[in-house]
């Protein structure tokens, strides 16, 4: 039998994790309610159940304080029932976003402010999260990125990825990326830009790869930035970060910050316990 538990802040992707669950095999219930969530329990461990993958959605919206669901939780460990808890979580400002284009109002702030009810919820689902197996921020995926990763972990029985990190390749002309942890600045490296033959082609072409790379500051250059993620990822594994976003800034983000931008993915990707994904915001601009 394997049991999750999935909850997580509003808005952050809760239900469609539990649709992918379902869409898995997974026999799925949402915001049963707190008094009966001892019996479902007991139900679907019964010996001879033919249900043998359960997802149970959990949230503030539960009709007992979070704090009791908890203590329910808790109580059916102790008495030997083995769940797992998804915590599906988003950044404040990408949650803030989400609920202005749904024009939905916050559980905890129906006629108020959205940003309070969201740091309301973050302060009730602490606990729960610090107890999470697995923790998914959705700030920077896709749908598509989103079922994989719960392909990956709840059917293809994959390695937890606590940490995923974005490289992102941006213009300063248009702005430093508002959710970005690390940011490189790659204009000290020659422009193709004033190569009349390149200026239309893209970092994601031979040419100004080839233009780009040819300079030995910039092999230097990503050996260096190589080494300190080597270092800094560890630690903020060990710390619980799970998104990390590091944008590789150039004037027009078109041409070298998508270079390094690429040569760097290549370089990180299936190295460490952490998921991958690259994109470029500038590129099309």
């Amino acid at each position: 039998m394997r049991f999750v538990v999935v909850t997580g802040m509003s808005g952050a992707g809760k239900l469609t994790a539990i649709k992918m669950l379902e869409d898995e095999g997974y026999y799925c219930v949402d915001n049963l309610p707190v008094h009966l969530i001892d019996k479902f329990m007991e139900l679907v461990f019964m010996p001879g159940s033919e249900i043998n993958k359960v997802a149970l959605g959990l949230d503030v919206r539960s009709d007992k304080p979070f704090a009791y669901v908890e203590e329910v939780l808790e109580a059916l460990r102790k008495k030997g029932y083995q769940y797992e808890i998804l915590f599906m979580d988003a950044s404040t400002q990408t949650l803030i976003r989400r609920y202005k284009e749904s024009r939905r109002a916050h559980p905890l702030a129906p006629e108020g402010r959205v940003e309070d009810g969201i740091l309301r919820e973050r302060d009730i689902l602490k606990d729960i999260k610090s107890k999470a197996d697995y923790v998914i921020d959705t700030s920077n995926l896709l749908t598509r990125e989103l079922k994989q990763e719960i392909v990956r972990i709840f059917e293809n029985n994959q390695n937890y990825n606590s940490l995923m990190i974005s490289v992102m390749s941006f213009g300063f002309k248009y702005g430093i990326p508002a959710d970005a942890d690390l940011v490189f600045d790659v204009r000290f490296l020659p422009n193709p830009y004033y190569v009349e033959e390149l200026r239309s082609l893209t970092g994601n072409d031979d040419k100004i790869k080839e233009f780009v790379t040819s300079y030995p500051q910039t092999g230097e250059f990503l050996d260096k930035l190589e080494g300190m993620l080597s270092f800094l990822i560890p630690y903020y594994i060990q710390e619980g970060k799970n998104q990390l976003v590091i944008a590789i800034g150039c004037t027009g983000g078109r041409h070298r910050s998508v270079t390094i931008a690429n040569a760097l993915y290549e370089r990180m990707k299936g190295k460490g316990d952490y998921g991958i994904k690259l994109y470029h915001r500038d590129v099309n601009h």
